[in-house]
């Protein structure tokens, strides 16, 4: 059954997520209670109506490395930071964002706050430079389309500020604000928009996109294993028209035993010119690879930088908020039992009004706790949904793959097709051999040459 409720409009700002209207309920004929619990449903500022175009489409960050300023002991890597959004360009060094991370978690600590990528180098340094800018460059993207983040002035400051100290203006815009729960115009009544079952449908949310992820990470690990053989394929491509034009070198006279029908000489002279296709063919495999290194393998990443961001939310969630929660209810009624002690034992009348202040502090914040735990369950509730609305990325992947795979495979075709001219001196009618195999356009063989005898 339909409760009805007051719900008193606070004075605060309406919040960016959503546009509030609590129209009085007509409840009229029973056939309509439903498309009104469907309608108070899409009103409740609980739900998003977001779509993933409108998550793309928000703003698009181009994080590109500038010529490295050496200093007196270090060299440091500078990026240009580029917002379509905001049309400006900013320059931000590593500890910038590291700054900004630590305070987006204390801003927003009930919502999907992406990790930055490790400090120190892993790797050999230009390649670890590279990848640690493709993964700030997630990161930023993955805040700056944030329907919450977007419009916090913090995170706009740092897309936008154009001052020679980012980090103190962060911290000035930081000190201003706090946290989310003292800003969300819903936080103290987040309760009421939960639903009775929040527990159990968060659990299970939980372990659905626990398998999500699972196959993630395979897809990706594939992913770059295909764009890995695609370098490597390039890497043999070149070495192999490399030996070509070796062996096409040699200017060695052919001896004079060698019978006057060998073709040997001219031959030589014709896999000298092969090397300029394979030097091509190795090009358009190393196109490839890029191909699936940015258009696949980055958007595998940047969906798993977002569902690992998820999984810090659940475990602050259970260890911080609610671990929280549980220790000053310990200290509450470790509090009371001294009450009570008191109580039943003669002390002075200072210490027992000491501790009768004490305990009314301590309710105080475990109501505090109360509220904030809900605000988080809240919050989860809400990132939950933004990650599913995330989730049609799928598409797009598989739609980059297919494509990068079709273009990739019609250029090495295109070359490998210019090469069979050039192959028809090397197996003609005069050094003995049948023509190669032709495509299945051109016919087949009938009787295929048979180099090895069993």
């Amino acid at each position: 059954p339909l409760k009805s409720r007051t719900v008193v409009q606070p004075t605060a700002p309406p919040h960016p997520l959503v546009l509030l209207k609590f129209p009085k309920p007509q409840l009229g004929e029973p056939r309509n209670l439903q498309a009104l619990r469907v309608r108070l449903a899409q009103e409740s500022p609980l739900m998003l109506s977001l779509t993933l175009a409108n998550l793309l489409e928000h703003d698009v960050v181009q994080l590109e490395i500038i010529p490295e300023k050496k200093g007196l002991f270090l060299k440091h890597v500078e990026y240009q930071m580029t917002s379509q959004r905001f049309k400006i360009s900013v320059y931000r060094r590593y500890s910038d964002f590291d700054v900004f991370h630590e305070l987006l978690l204390q801003r927003f600590a009930y919502r999907m706050v992406p990790a930055l990528p490790p400090k120190r180098m892993l790797k050999g340094e230009r390649e670890f430079i590279e990848g640690r800018r493709r993964a700030l460059n997630r990161f930023i993207n993955l805040v700056a389309r944030h329907p919450l983040f977007s419009e916090d002035e913090m995170v706009k400051t740092f897309l936008t500020f154009s001052g020679s100290d980012i980090q103190n203006k962060l911290r000035e815009v930081f000190k201003r604000m706090g946290d989310e729960f003292l800003t969300y115009r819903f936080a103290k009544q987040a309760k009421e928009y939960l639903p009775g079952d929040i527990q159990a449908q968060f659990s299970a949310c939980r372990e659905l996109i626990r398998n999500i992820s699972s196959s993630f990470q395979k897809l990706r690990d594939l992913a770059e294993r295909m764009a890995i053989r695609s370098h490597e394929n390039a890497a043999d491509l070149l070495a192999f028209g490399r030996e070509l034009s070796i062996l096409g070198s040699d200017t060695a006279p052919v001896p004079a035993l060698v019978s006057e029908k060998s073709t040997w000489g001219n031959l030589r002279q014709s896999l000298k010119g092969l090397s300029v296709e394979f030097t091509l063919l190795s090009d358009k495999a190393t196109q490839q690879g890029r191909r699936e290194e940015d258009d696949v393998v980055e958007k595998l990443n940047l969906f798993l930088d977002l569902l690992q961001s998820y999984k810090d939310l659940c475990d602050r969630h259970e260890k911080g908020v609610l671990h929280e929660h549980q220790r000053a209810l310990h200290k509450y009624s470790v509090m009371k039992r001294q009450a009570m002690t008191a109580a039943v034992q003669p002390k002075e009348q200072a210490s027992v009004e000491q501790l009768e202040s004490r305990i009314i502090q301590q309710e105080n914040a475990i109501q505090t706790m109360e509220l904030r735990n809900y605000f988080s369950l809240f919050c989860l509730h809400q990132e939950t949904q933004l990650l599913f609305i995330y989730l049609p990325m799928t598409s797009h992947i598989l739609s980059a793959f297919i494509t990068s795979q079709i273009q990739g495979h019609r250029e090495m075709g295109e070359v490998w097709n210019d090469l069979r001219p050039k192959l028809n001196c090397l197996f003609g009618s005069n050094n003995g051999l049948p023509s190669p195999h032709p495509t299945p356009e051109q016919g087949s063989l009938k009787n295929p040459p048979a180099f090895f005898s069993n």
